[in-house]
């Protein structure tokens, strides 16, 4: 019997995160999340799942998150990174927060967790995934790419950085055999959404939503033997959004 593989995951209380890993489980996988919210009911901790709760926002609390994974992990191997967790703060009614808006604060929190969070990780793993020839996936956003109508420019500009970051750890890492990849969202059907988000359906070729599994299954594909020569790659996942 092949031994089960482990993947760390933050922010996966709910949408992607979550259902990334169901999505790992189901595949016979362990999953380790992380996120500030304790796990939802319908995902009970057992030997196949495992929660730490902790606010990425709290930097200097990083390290504690760490200590756990590796108590849980118990001296076993770490076979994934996936640095999902993501803040989008909003203004009054939903409205985007653009470079003006929002005090420096609100920038170093979203930067904090959509940027910092996934280099500290990325850097404690290392050692774990470079035993197992891993991977990270960090999870991007197209508001990356392009001004987007909802999201912030605090937003956007953080999954910008994390863009080059997949970039840059897949340089730094190769020689230990860790492959670093990030996929690329576009309209997912998960509460982070803005009100009038189904307006933007009519200029996606596919003419819907994505869900979260369908970004979920992207993922493990990355972190799957399937990937063993991809490193370095951006997958939009956005229906065509990109295309116009």
């Amino acid at each position: 019997m092949s031994e089960r593989k482990t993947v760390f995951i933050t922010g996966a209380s709910r949408g992607i995160g979550h259902a990334t890993a169901a999505y790992f489980v189901r595949q016979g996988w362990r999953a380790i999340t992380c996120s500030r919210e304790d796990v939802p009911p319908q995902c009970p901790r057992n030997e196949r799942h495992a929660h730490i709760t902790i606010d990425l926002a709290e930097t200097h609390r990083l390290s504690e998150a760490v200590a756990k994974l590796e108590h849980l992990l118990d001296g076993g191997p770490l076979h994934a990174l996936v640095n999902n967790a993501g803040y989008s703060p909003k203004g009054e009614g939903g409205a985007r927060l653009g470079c003006l808006d929002g005090d420096l604060e609100l920038w170093q929190r979203v930067f904090a967790i959509n940027f910092f969070a996934p280099v500290y990780f990325s850097r404690a793993c290392a050692p774990l995934l470079a035993k197992t020839r891993g991977s990270i996936v960090n999870v991007t956003s197209i508001a990356g790419h392009r001004v987007h109508p909802f999201a912030g420019s605090a937003y956007a500009t953080s999954k910008a950085a994390l863009t080059a970051l997949t970039r840059e750890l897949a340089a730094d890492l190769a020689h230990l055999g860790i492959r670093v990849n990030a996929v690329c969202p576009g309209e997912i059907n998960t509460a982070i959404l803005s009100p009038g988000t189904e307006r933007l359906v009519e200029r996606i070729p596919l003419r819907r939503l994505g869900s979260p599994e369908e970004v979920a299954s992207i993922i493990y594909f990355l972190c799957s033997e399937g990937a063993s020569y991809i490193t370095g790659a951006e997958i939009p996942v956005n229906g065509g959004q990109d295309v116009y």
